[in-house]
């Protein structure tokens, strides 16, 4: 799957990738659709220097050349730089993960970026403790769906936005409040710790948002990238504001925050503590529908694309 045009995805075939050393060859059974395969197909979100130009920046599916622990036959699933719209990917051997027990191959192709980026946001940088009140921007989302999880496991008050339709499912989840963004005010919360995808359309009511020593941690800017912040109101919270962006990170931050997800959410997942939402799987030759379905942000969860019959 490339797009060669701007906003434009189509077939194509590709040599099979290589794997260098340290890397594992990987059949692939599904990929999922993240936004940022949105904003790379529509010419705003290049791939790194190296990576395939083609989307997809997770997959699980079987290992067909192996290195280090992984050895041909072995089901995994991993976090990429780009390349996961494919039949085949090169791996890096410490950004792949096993499918965890009770989770199948295609399922498991929803997990890596979500989990990763959930792990590295709420544990290793904001901190996030139980009994401290996390509030949970893009509740529906991949993200926001395992955040919710996650965070309650953790022994965290959840709070998440998203529109009306998505509570129930959130409620479900484990969120122990739901605020409908559309016509709600979530200033008053008084988080300990804030996860927001919007960015600049946000900033200033995140800060209010904010408890005292309250964390924002912004992963997105589907609001904008620029805002004005008022570090009067910031100081006063005595707060902390971070960005950050798990794509361009380098190979070994990728690797310790691999080991980190194995580590600490893994045997949530394998509990049935934290479970894959997933709205959808649809063929991988139905991308370009698929990419239509997250734009319009009504799916809850990941929307998956399978590979092959």
């Amino acid at each position: 799957m490339t797009n060669p045009a701007k906003g434009e995805l189509v077939w194509g075939e590709v040599a099979d990738p290589v794997p260098g050393d340290g890397e594992v060859l990987v059949r692939v059974a599904a990929t999922a659709v993240n936004r940022a395969d949105l904003l790379q197909v529509g010419g705003y979100y290049p791939p790194p220097q190296g990576a395939p130009a083609w989307p997809g920046l997770e997959c699980s599916g079987t290992v067909m050349r192996g290195a280090g622990e992984w050895q041909p036959g072995d089901e995994v699933c991993a976090l990429l730089s780009g390349g996961g719209y494919a039949e085949l990917a090169a791996v890096p051997g410490a950004q792949l993960l096993p499918v965890p027990s009770g989770v199948d191959v295609v399922t498991a192709a929803g997990l890596p970026e979500v989990a990763c980026t959930v792990w590295s946001n709420l544990t290793q940088v904001a901190g996030l403790r139980s009994g401290e009140t996390v509030l949970i921007h893009g509740g529906g989302s991949g993200v926001g769906t395992f955040a919710v999880q996650y965070a309650k496991a953790l022994g965290a008050r959840v709070v998440a936005t998203a529109r009306a339709v998505k509570h129930d499912r959130l409620r479900e989840l484990g969120a122990d409040e739901c605020i409908d963004y559309t016509v709600d005010d979530f200033t008053g919360v008084n988080a300990d710790v804030v996860l927001d995808i919007m960015g600049a359309s946000y900033l200033g009511r995140n800060v209010q948002a904010l408890a005292r020593g309250g964390r924002l941690v912004v992963i997105g800017l589907q609001g904008g990238t620029r805002a004005e912040l008022d570090l009067g109101a910031l100081l006063a919270k005595r707060g902390t504001v971070a960005a950050t962006a798990l794509r361009s990170r380098p190979a070994a931050e990728k690797a310790e925050i691999v080991a980190g997800v194995r580590r600490d959410m893994w045997p949530l997942v394998e509990s049935g503590a934290i479970r894959p939402v997933i709205d959808r799987v649809v063929p991988l030759t139905e991308a370009a529908t698929a990419h239509r379905l997250v734009a319009a942000n009504d799916h809850v969860g990941k929307v998956l694309l399978k590979v092959g019959p």
